[in-house]
């Protein structure tokens, strides 16, 4: 994976989802996929970890995952009494192929841990300081000389981020497979003036990411991408983890699905380009990589010193969000679990590990659409159902508020909603399958007979937002 900073935004990318990241485009809340109801069709294993708690994980999963509509599933829980590995639903809606266990998945957001895993690997080498401004770096950056790189990986610098910029919208959605260059997504971002003072307040901002990818390359003399393989996939066994340069997707890989703003369809997403998230939310990687990740990002063993590992531990609240849910340098806290999430279209993962208890908890979806009234992250909705039965004292909260957004807090069941400065009203529409409506701009009263004049349906209005899900 999504975000706040006071009030909830909404754009293009959903991180810490769009987490998302993250990083995701159109969702719908409350549509339901019917070739999700072979969400109860499985694959994997299950080791020592009981029968009453695999049978209950069993029963749970498929029910949340037609609930939430998510057409395919990969699950990995590993406990010091055992562990859980499954695959549900189908990898392609054409075939009816099953989820396996061993595919390739783009995981969005989950990119920034590694970002900010070199960032600092290199505080640690004594190439930079977590005070230091990004103006030292890198040039024209708006308020350059005072935004920290500490501000930056803790999402607090107060950037526009670049996923909020209608241009960059419309270009991704209406080209899908247009490749963007750090400098272009930058732009994006650096035409609008700062959300926010630097370090006054938190918002999940993909710039802020951008900018540390490219402090990477400057100060290692090495891309992005090579860095990555010579200090953090290499070191730790990812063999099946990338920072792909444009669309490519290793084989095999699922089919994942999104909602097409423009066209307001569901679409098959596997093959857009994900170059609008670079250092944000670009990579690929597989259950068995991220397994070996998580507990390394969670306790910095073998990666980070434990000076900096404790700075990278140094979480804000994330406001709006549930008390226990924090953000520290490229990881979010959530009810102790401690990693990333991440979305994207057509995509979403989470990868966390739990200090308490020695665990680590997987999950690969193939759809970042919006489950129910509330625009839950489906990846958090399926964590919650596994956690509350198998870390019943730790359960992974629901993470709506972690999406960049451009709006105020959604009013559900009303059209009382103030955007920001050129960003449309949207309405999330339930009930009404692949459809996510976007609304010319709002005038008091006509919301729901301009609903039915302009798309000839009737339905319940859930919720009011700004700007894209993303």
């Amino acid at each position: 994976m999504s975000d706040s900073e006071g009030t909830t935004r909404r754009s293009f990318v959903r991180g810490a989802g769009l987490a998302a990241a993250g990083l995701g485009l159109g969702s719908v809340a409350g549509t339901a996929w019917p070739e999700a109801a072979t969400a109860s069709t499985r694959l994997g294993s299950s080791r020592g970890l009981g029968a009453g708690t695999t049978r209950q994980l069993d029963q749970a999963i498929p029910v949340t995952m037609r609930q939430a509509g998510i057409p395919g599933a990969i699950v990995g829980l590993w406990t010091p009494g055992g562990s859980y590995v499954r695959a549900f639903g189908i990898s392609d809606k054409v075939t009816g192929a099953p989820m396996q266990t061993g595919f390739y998945m783009r995981i969005g957001s989950e990119t920034k841990t590694f970002t900010a895993s070199a960032i600092l690997q290199l505080v640690d080498q004594g190439k930079l300081h977590l005070d230091d401004p990004i103006g030292k770096y890198i040039p024209n950056v708006p308020d350059g000389d005072r935004i920290t790189i500490r501000e930056l990986a803790r999402m607090q610098s107060g950037l526009y981020p670049y996923t909020s910029n209608q241009d960059l919208i419309n270009e991704a959605y209406s080209n899908p497979q247009r490749s963007f260059t750090p400098g272009q997504l930058l732009g994006f971002s650096f035409s609008h003036p700062l959300d926010f003072q630097p370090g006054t307040n938190w918002e999940y901002d993909n710039t802020n990411y951008v900018l540390m990818g490219l402090v990477v390359e400057k100060l290692s003399g090495q891309p992005l991408g090579e860095y990555f393989k010579d200090h953090l996939f290499r070191p730790f066994g990812l063999r099946h983890t990338t920072l792909p340069a444009g669309s490519e997707f290793p084989a095999p890989h699922p089919h994942g699905y999104t909602i097409n703003f423009l066209t307001e369809s569901v679409v098959d997403a596997t093959d857009w380009n994900p170059s609008w998230g670079w250092a944000a939310g670009a990579m690929i990687s597989t259950l068995s990589d991220l397994r070996r990740w998580a507990p390394v990002v969670a306790t910095g063993r073998g990666l980070l010193t434990p000076a900096t590992q404790a700075q990278r531990l140094q979480t804000v609240h994330v406001p709006g969000a549930h008390a226990d849910v924090s953000y520290g340098l490229g990881l979010l806290v959530n009810a102790g679990w401690r990693g990333h999430n991440g979305s994207l279209p057509g995509y979403e993962s989470v990868t966390v590990y739990l200090p308490a208890e020695d665990t680590t908890m997987v999950l690969l979806l193939t759809t970042d659409t919006l489950v129910g009234p509330s625009a839950e992250e489906p990846s958090s909705v399926l964590g919650t159902a596994i956690t509350s039965i198998a870390t019943p004292g730790h359960v992974y909260g629901q993470l709506r508020q972690l999406r960049p957004m451009r709006a105020e807090n959604p009013v559900h069941g009303s059209d009382q909603q103030v955007c920001s400065p050129g960003v449309r009203p949207v309405m999330i529409i339930d009930h009404v399958p692949a459809v996510r409506q976007e609304l010319p701009p709002r005038r008091a009263g006509p919301t729901r007979r301009r609903i039915d004049a302009l798309y000839r349906f009737k339905t319940d209005i859930d919720a009011v937002t700004c700007g894209l899900a993303g």
